[in-house]
């Protein structure tokens, strides 16, 4: 047989093979396109030097938050709470754990942002007035009583502290008492630790702390009681709180917000990986929360020129 003949009929045999295997209509491959993914919920939490607490914080929360929400969650640690308000305001960040003054800035900046949830604690916050032995005052219950310590010497914990400064100047207001009212200049110390320590040497007749860690220092016998005790409780205030971006409800719905603030309401202590996520924040539970929570807050950081 003529080769060129048998190559040419070899020809014919594949193509004819290759048009019977040709996929039909019937067994085309799926073309249709790939529904698009959510794009990503990104949370903050601005970084308080626990390196190793807060990454496990923010492991726990993600997967807990992608689960109940069925979107994926980015997280981000923020060195500081200037750079998370700023990342807020420009719609970097649309979820965030902020201390009272920060989540009232942030509203500041964005105005249709809100607090939607604060732990169990939050809502509980207290402030301590507390004395030497030598100013001669004793403990009191009623606000009114403020007015026994001008003329006195006095110390902040902190200028721009919620307990140890902000929240106390704002009961000294609703005394009646001013800055002017007290012995000298009111001081401002570093640490609340500081704060106690100068008051327990004799050094101020009157200092103001947060109740937390004033109660740290007296379950650890590292305070003095005969020089130096409470004379005064300030009422309930609310100070953390997770604050929200109202750009969320463009991202992903009217109802998103909701859903997220039913997250954190749903964490059971009674399960022991959502507990281990409430322990991480030293809650007991997450519970609703509102702006207005923190008008006090506000109201006294406006006047502090605070809030620009």
């Amino acid at each position: 047989m003529n080769s060129k003949i048998w190559i040419s009929g070899f020809l014919w045999i594949g193509l004819i093979l290759n048009a019977c295997s040709a996929p039909t209509a019937q067994t085309a491959p799926n073309t249709e396109p790939t529904p698009p993914q959510n794009p990503p919920l990104v949370i903050a939490i601005v970084n308080n030097g626990d390196a190793h607490k807060q990454k496990r914080q923010s492991e726990k929360l993600v997967t807990y938050l992608e689960s109940e929400l069925e979107i994926p969650v980015r997280y981000r640690l923020i060195p500081n709470s200037n750079t998370a308000l700023t990342a807020f305001k420009l719609e970097e960040i649309e979820l965030i754990w902020l201390d009272g003054l920060s989540g009232v800035k942030a509203r500041s900046k964005v105005k249709a942002a809100r607090a939607i949830v604060q732990r169990d604690i939050d809502e509980q916050f207290h402030s301590l007035f507390i004395a030497h032995k030598s100013s001669g005052l004793l403990p009191f219950n009623d606000i009114s009583e403020l007015e026994k310590i001008q003329g006195k010497t006095i110390i902040f914990a902190g200028r721009y502290s919620i307990p140890g400064r902000i929240m106390p100047q704002y009961f000294l207001q609703q005394a009646g008492v001013n800055l002017e009212n007290f012995a000298g200049k009111p001081s401002f110390a570093m640490t609340p630790e500081y704060t106690i320590r100068q008051v327990e040497t004799g050094a101020y007749d009157v200092g103001a702390v947060n109740e937390t860690l004033w109660q740290q220092k007296v379950d650890t016998n590292t305070i003095d009681l005969e020089q130096v005790y409470v004379i005064w409780r300030t009422p309930a205030y609310s100070n953390y709180h997770w604050v929200i971006h109202p750009n969320i409800q463009q991202k992903y719905g009217q109802e998103m917000t909701q859903k997220i603030q039913q997250a954190f309401l749903n964490l059971d202590p009674s399960i022991p990986s959502e507990k281990e996520i409430l322990d991480l924040f030293d809650a007991g539970r997450f519970i609703p929360t509102s702006n207005q929570n923190y008008n006090a807050i506000e109201e006294m950081s406006r006047q502090l020129n605070l809030i620009q």
